[in-house]
C-alpha cells in the first residue's frame, strides 16, 4: 500500500510517497481503508523539527492522527460486525501518527460510527476540529446575544467556531486574511468580517460592539494577531488562545488580564473517551444540519507535500484532506 513518510524534519519536500506491505490488525484493533486523512496545521509544525518539545515523533515516521474510511478487517476480540462500516478514528488514541495511508490499524475502542446522512469525507473534516470546537465552545458557555471574535476564523476549526457560536445566539464577528476567506466566512453565519491583513481591523471590532469589546475570543491566530485580540476583549469576557498560525501563542499580560476581569483559557487536554464523545457530538450535529463542514481542498495522498505547502502559504481555506 501507498503511505507517505517524512524521512527527516524539514520542509514540504521531505514528505516522500513510498510503498509498504498491507497491515494486519492485531488483538483489539481493525483495518480501515482510509477515504479520507485528516491535515492539519501542527502537522506541518511537526514535520518542520519545531514542535519536538510537545512531541515525542522522530523521523521517519508517517504523519496523520486521523482517518475516515471503511473498516476492511478485524483483529482477535473485536466484533465482526464493524467489517464494511464506515468510521472515523484518531489512529493512536490521543497523539497516534499513521495517518497518510491507504490503510490504517486503529484500535477498535477508538472507532467512531459515521451517522446516516453524512458523508465519510464530511466526517473525517470533523474528527479534530469538530471535537475541539464542541469543547471550546462548552468551556466558553456562549450565550445568546454575546459578541464572539473568532480569528482564523478561515481555517477548518475556525469556521466551525463561527457557526457554533452562531447556532449559539452570538453576534459573530470573524477575522480572517483577503476577500476569499472573508466571503467563507460570511457563509458560514458571521454578521461582521474583518480582514487582519488591513490596518484597523481591531478598531472596526471595537465599534461593532459599541465600544465594549467581544464578550468571548476564540484565538487560533495567535501571536501578534492574537495580542491585538486580547486588546478588544471585554472586560469580564473569555479569552482562548489555542492557536499558533500567527507564529506563536498570544502573550497575555496575566496582571492585565486579572485587572479586566478576563478569563483566559489554553489549548484544552482531554481524555481520548471524552475526544470520541465529542467528535460525536461533532458528527450528530452535522448530520441533523446544525453545523457544516466547509472542506476547502482536496489532494491525492501521494500530494501531501502539495497539502503542507498550501497551508504553509496561508492559501488554504478551512479544512484540508488528503484522499486515497
Amino acid at each position: 500500500m501507498l503511505v507517505v513518510e517524512v524521512g527527516e524534519f524539514g520542509g514540504p519536500e521531505v514528505l516522500v510517497p513510498r510503498q509498504v506491505p498491507d497491515p494486519a490488525p492485531g488483538a483489539g484493533q481493525v483495518v480501515v481503508r482510509v477515504a479520507a486523512a485528516d491535515v492539519l496545521f501542527v502537522d506541518t509544525l511537526i514535520r518542520s523539527g519545531l514542535a519536538v518539545d510537545f512531541f515525542p515523533v522522530r523521523p521517519p515516521y508517517v504523519p496523520g492522527n486521523g482517518v475516515a474510511g471503511l473498516v476492511t478487517a478485524t483483529g482477535d476480540g473485536v466484533d465482526p460486525s464493524w467489517t464494511g462500516r464506515a468510521v472515523v478514528a484518531r489512529t493512536g488514541g490521543n497523539g497516534g501518527w499513521g495517518g497518510y495511508a491507504e490503510q490504517a490499524v486503529v484500535a477498535a475502542s477508538d472507532l467512531i460510527p459515521v451517522p446516516d446522512g453524512l458523508g465519510v469525507r464530511e466526517a473525517g473534516a470533523l474528527l479534530h476540529d469538530g471535537a475541539t470546537g464542541e469543547s471550546l465552545l462548552e468551556r466558553a458557555a456562549v450565550r445568546s446575544g454575546e459578541s464572539v471574535l473568532v480569528t482564523a476564523a478561515a481555517g477548518g476549526m475556525g469556521v466551525l467556531l463561527v457557526q457554533f457560536a452562531s447556532a449559539a445566539g452570538a453576534r459573530v464577528i470573524a477575522a480572517a486574511r483577503g476577500a476569499r476567506k472573508l466571503e467563507v466566512v460570511r457563509g458560514a453565519g458571521a454578521e461582521l468580517a474583518v480582514d487582519y491583513s488591513e490596518p484597523g481591523w481591531a478598531k472596526q471590532v471595537a465599534e461593532f460592539t459599541g465600544g465594549r469589546g467581544a464578550d468571548v475570543v476564540f484565538d487560533g491566530a495567535g501571536g501578534a494577531l492574537g495580542g491585538a485580540a486580547f486588546g478588544v476583549t471585554a472586560a469580564g469576557g473569555r479569552f482562548s488562545a489555542h492557536g499558533v498560525s500567527d507564529g506563536g501563542f498570544a502573550a497575555i499580560d496575566p496582571e492585565d488580564a486579572a485587572r479586566r476581569g478576563i478569563t483566559v483559557h489554553g489549548i484544552p487536554q482531554h481524555e481520548p473517551a471524552d475526544l470520541r464523545r465529542l467528535a460525536a457530538k461533532a458528527l450528530a450535529d452535522a448530520a441533523a444540519g446544525r453545523i457544516e463542514p466547509v472542506i476547502g481542498q482536496t489532494f491525492p495522498l501521494e500530494r501531501a507535500a502539495d497539502a503542507h505547502a498550501a497551508l504553509a502559504a496561508r492559501t488554504a481555506i478551512a479544512k484540508t484532506l488528503l484522499l486515497s
